[in-house]
Order: C-alpha cells, then structure tokens, then sequence
C-alpha cells in the first residue's frame, strides 16, 4: 500500500482541487482529508457518512460547586485567568495544565477530557474517505490528523485498495508533519511567485526531514513565467522531479462552481496535464 500526501507551503495554491482530481484518477483508492482544521475537500467529492466519532482533545479543568469552600488558591494559581471570580472553569481559556486541583485544599477540581472534534469514515464515488472537523477553538489539530490517517490505513488494508490519497493541510506546522510521516511521497504544490519559491523550500525541507520523496507542481505556471523558471532552476539544483506544470485555466474556477473535479468537468490542458501527472504517479503506486 502506497500513501501519497498532497501538501503545500501555504493555503490557495490549488492542493485541494489537485487532489480532488487525483481522487477521480485513481478510483478506488481510499481518500484523507487531513486538513482538519478548515476541510473542503467533501465540497467536491460529496461524501456520504456512515460512520461518525468524536475527537477528545486535551483535559480542562472541573469545579465541583458543592465541594469548592472559595479559599481561592486555584484562582491565584491560574496564569491563564480561566477561573471566574464565581469559580467556574471557562473551557476556552483553560490550558489544561493541572496545576489547579494540586493546590485545591479539598479536592473539589478534577482535570476531565474535552471534545474537541468530530471523525467521519464515509462513501465517495470514487472511493472510502476519511475526513474530520475540529471544532472552534481547539487544538491539538495534528494529533487528529493521527487519527484520520489510522482510519485511512485500517480501511485500505479491509477494502484490500493499494493507495491512500492524502489532502494534507497548508503550511510546515504540526498538522502537515503528522500528514507527511511515514508516507511514501510528497508532491509539493507551489505557485510562481517569490513567497511561493520560499514556501516550496520550506515544504520541501520538512519532507526532507522525515525522508520523503518529494514531486513539484507549479500550479497556475504561466502567469509568471519569470518565478516559473526560477523553480525550475530550484527543482534541478535540488534534484527535484518537476512532476507537472499546470497552466491557468478559467475552467478550474467552473468545474469548482459545480462541485466537480476538474479532470471530470472540462478535458483542457490543466485535465491533460494532470492526467499526465497522474501516469506517473500510478507507476509509483503499483511499483
């Protein structure tokens, strides 16, 4: 079983839309949505959930109204000013740190697991999906990614498919290690212009962090075709496969429009191309 993780340095570059049509591709294959802290990529492929959970993130802290006496102690421990002058825990500023119910006196405060998301397994035309939502205000986002990747894996090895396509999430942070580990390749969606050249090297140096091998796509090339050549110089002096080159195309901005990948919605270059880039990655999968 092969993982493939479509990542970027930023958000908007079209790692979205790409691996939407990746997904059409290479039906059946299992899909992961691990940006799961803005998901979108159900908007084009219409999952039907059948199966649902939630996500516990990190502890907050609990006052038993009927066993606090007001001494006070938690509330002059509190760093994070989470403890109400009625003593009462505000989730949101918590920081589950602990220290409050080591000082309480009466043992009146528990530290206690917090929802902090919902998991979904779900049904694609093209494929299972396993995809997530943390909710407002919570952390921990790459240890959901975790999760989502655990599901992906268990229902690759059950449906016996050979490639998990992974939408992996935007930036270097946590969210994207946890999608980049331990899978078998990276393609690095970049844009030409300057801040893309330096979001691609930053992506590009986490993936060679944790020996991933890693394709490039230019998205939108020939708009700049000057920063253009400059990530192609970039890609050979690094001995980067520039898998593919995908030109501006309206129909991208159409096919979204309909809720459609675009490979599935107009046969134009930007499809012919990553058709393309999609013959390549195929030999990968099965090879």
């Amino acid at each position: 079983m092969k993982q493939v993780v479509v990542i970027s340095g930023k958000g908007g570059t079209g790692k979205t839309t790409l691996t939407a049509s990746l997904a059409a591709l290479a039906k059946p294959s299992v899909l992961a949505d691990c940006d799961v802290d803005a998901p979108d990529l159900h908007l084009i492929l219409k999952p039907q959930v059948r199966q649902r959970g939630d996500y516990q993130g990190g502890e907050v802290a609990v006052i038993d109204q009927d066993l606090c006496t007001d001494c006070g102690l938690c509330r002059e421990v509190c760093r994070f000013d989470a403890i109400s002058e009625d003593y009462v825990v505000d989730p949101f500023a918590c920081e589950g740190c602990g220290l409050c119910p080591r000082v309480c006196p009466v043992d009146a405060i528990e530290m206690v697991q917090e929802r902090a998301g919902e998991w979904y397994i779900s049904d694609t035309i093209y494929g299972p999906m396993v995809h997530a939502k943390l909710d407002v205000a919570q952390e921990n986002s790459g240890k959901l990614v975790t999760v989502v990747r655990n599901f992906a894996k268990k229902v690759a090895q059950e449906k016996g498919l050979d490639c998990v396509v992974i939408d992996g999430p935007p930036g270097v942070g946590c969210p994207v290690i946890s999608s980049i580990t331990g899978v078998d390749l990276a393609i690095v969606v970049s844009e030409p212009t300057v801040s893309g050249i330096h979001d691609l090297e930053r992506a590009v140096q986490i993936a060679g962090q944790f020996r991933v091998p890693v394709w490039v796509v230019v998205n939108k090339y020939d708009l700049n075709l000057e920063m253009t050549a400059e990530i192609e110089r970039y890609c050979k002096e690094s001995s980067l496969p520039l898998a593919a080159k995908l030109p501006f195309d309206e129909k991208v901005i159409d096919a979204l429009v309909n809720e459609k990948p675009v490979v599935e919605f107009s046969d134009g270059p930007v499809t012919q191309e990553i058709r393309r880039l999609w013959s390549g990655l195929e030999s990968f999968c099965h090879s």
